[in-house]
Parts: structure tokens; sequence; C-alpha cells
């Protein structure tokens, strides 16, 4: 009689459930048509989107066609999600605008990189990285702050060419320990004769990136002595664990 009464219980519930789960979606996908005239409505609105179009099934927005920035594929979600009632947005619109050769995107990038946020403090305590294979970017490295990771990527968003964006780019923890070697590490190496020429180039400084107490040293110098130097004068800074030079002579 357990086992029977235990059978009952489970079944009663399992109905329960999927009652739920149907009203649910039911409630959910009562606003479809709601959704996609509005949906339709922003589109319209909206020069960079005349070639997008849209579906709606219980409250998710999908989302097809083409732009000419990759950047109008993002804003594009972010404008539907902001309406009432859309549960989700699959965002499966193409970047159909300019070709450029991954060659190209690649120093065109890199030269625009180079000079964000010059003259901001942060400048020379980040570090990025970028690939590009078929118009696909990746952008990897270490930020001080969201700030220069968002305004880094804002770039490349806007930049035409570029197909797709991945993220890798660290934000480093926030750290009065970290800041205090930031400033020690980079007054060691820019005071010294040799090195000071490199604080005159603001646009490819010795870049100094400490996580947790370990720095590495990122960027272009112009001879091996320069980069051993460099190494040195890191070193000698004290509080920090380590330091890993990976400045290339160019």
């Amino acid at each position: 009689m357990k086992k029977q009464g235990l059978a009952v219980t489970f079944t009663g519930t399992l109905a329960l459930l999927v009652l739920l789960s149907m009203t649910a979606m039911a409630s959910t996908g009562r606003y479809d048509q709601q959704i996609q005239q509005t949906v339709s409505q922003k589109i319209h609105d909206a020069k960079q989107l005349q070639s997008v179009s849209s579906s709606v099934e219980d409250g998710i927005v999908t989302l097809t066609g083409t732009v000419g920035l990759y950047q109008d594929k993002l804003d594009a979600a972010k404008k539907v999600k902001k309406l009432a009632n859309v549960s989700g947005v699959r965002n499966d619109i193409e970047v159909a605008g300019t070709t450029v050769s991954d060659g190209q995107l690649q120093q065109k990038l890199a030269r625009q990189l180079a000079y964000d946020r010059v003259g901001y403090y942060d400048n020379t305590f980040n570090y990025l990285a970028l690939d590009v294979k078929n118009g696909v970017v990746t952008l990897d490295g270490d930020t001080v702050n969201d700030v220069a990771k968002d305004s880094a990527l804002a770039i490349v968003a806007r930049t035409p060419g570029v197909k797709d964006v991945v993220s890798q780019v660290n934000v480093l923890p926030v750290s009065r320990f970290d800041d205090s070697i930031r400033v020690r590490t980079a007054r060691a190496i820019y005071r010294d004769s040799v090195l000071g020429r490199y604080a005159s180039d603001p646009v490819h400084p010795i870049r100094i990136v400490v996580d947790n107490g370990h720095v590495t040293l990122y960027g272009t110098v112009e001879s091996a002595m320069d980069k051993t130097i460099a190494g040195m004068r890191a070193n000698a800074v004290p509080g920090a664990f380590s330091v890993e030079n990976k400045l290339v002579v160019d």
C-alpha cells in the first residue's frame, strides 16, 4: 500500500509540474505578437538594421539578416533585450560589410589599440594582444580596469572588416599592493638613463602588468641590452614576488 501511495504521489507531482510548465509557456507566448510588432518597429527605425529580420517564439526573439559592422549586431541585440516581455535573444545576424584581409585588419587594429587611452595613467599598465583569422578577432591580455577593456572592445567592434569578436581580456583584481608595485616598477624603468627614452613614446611604452605581486614586462625594445636592463630594474623593485621579462627586441 505504501508503494502504491508513493506512485500516486509521484504521478500527481509530475502532472503538476507539466501543467505549470505548459502554463508558463502559454503565459510567455501570449505576448509574442505584441513583441514581434515592437521589434519590427525598432528595426525599421534604425537605418543600420534595415536588412535584419526577426521572429518570436515563447518570448524569445531570433534575429537574422545582415549588418555592416559588428557593433551593429551588438546594438540590435541590446535594443531588443530592453523591450517588455522579451525573455531572451538569439543573435544570428551576420556581419556582411567591408571585406578586409586578415593581415591588413590586424595592422589597423594594432595601430588603433596602441593609440587608445594614450595619456591616461593606466596606459603603461595594460597589455593587449590580438589575433585575426577569417575576420574573427581574438583579443587577449590584461587591463587594470573595465574601462580599458571596454574601450578596446569598442574599437574592435566598430572597425570595418571585423566579422566576430572573441574576448579573452582579463581585468586584474583591485589591489593597493599591486598599484604600489606598478608605480615603483615604472619609476625604476623610466628613470634609468638608458630606458628613459621609452617614456617619451607613450604609444609604445614598456608595458608593466602586475597581478598579485607578479610582474610581467611586455612591449618592444631596440636592443637585447635594453631588455636585460629593464628586467634588472624590475627585479630590483622591493615587494615583487617574481618578474617575467617578455619584452621583444625589434
